[in-house]
């Protein structure tokens, strides 16, 4: 799939280079303070923007999933989760992390409408409604949005590997999509 698991943003911004080291080490630094509230790191980003430099890290709760159990994913990131990590994360910051501009520091969940990286994250959320689109057409449809109700391991028939294919409800159809040709997933808002 085309989303990677750390969406670091590198590159030359305003003739700064932000270089993949710099990234993980600020990530690095992110998990360690979030294992100690019992949370992972989802994403971490570091951008210019309007307002400046702004380092983004996304906090998640950790869920212990191997596909073949249910999960429970009722359990969300609070305020105070993101606060507490906010505090910790910026005093281990200041003493070592250098970066030679002022940044702001800003601490979220993925939000409502998550991504979802992997086929993992789509078992994580079985029952909630979720958009795909898709490499290759299925049904003569590259974007499919439905509601999900399963993950599958296919084995294939050349080797020992298996394939997930995520299954979705949409309307009165099933549709079951190859995750190897997900390039985008997301939630879908629920009201």
């Amino acid at each position: 799939m085309g989303v990677s698991p750390t969406s670091l943003r590198l590159g030359t911004f305003f003739g700064v280079t932000i270089s993949k080291d710099r990234l993980a080490h600020a990530r690095s630094i992110a998990d360690r303070v979030a294992r100690d509230f019992g949370l992972e790191i989802f994403d971490v980003q570091l951008q210019r923007e309007s307002i400046g430099w702004v380092l983004r890290i996304f906090i998640d709760k950790v869920v212990q999933s191997d596909m073949t159990t249910e999960t429970n994913n009722s359990e969300a990131v609070t305020v105070e989760d993101c606060q507490r990590v906010s505090t910790d994360v910026s005093a281990v910051l200041d003493v070592e992390f250098s970066f030679e501009h002022a940044y702001t520091l800003e601490v979220s969940s993925p939000g409502l409408d998550r991504p979802l990286r992997h086929a993992a994250d789509c078992h994580r959320f079985i029952g909630r409604l979720a958009k795909f689109v898709v490499a290759e057409a299925i049904n003569g449809q590259k974007f499919l949005s439905g509601r999900i109700v399963g993950v599958e391991e296919i084995s294939t028939d050349s080797s020992n590997e298996k394939l997930n294919h995520i299954v979705i409800k949409t309307g009165r159809n099933v549709a079951r999509i190859p995750w190897s040709i997900v390039t985008r997933a997301h939630l879908e808002v629920e009201l």
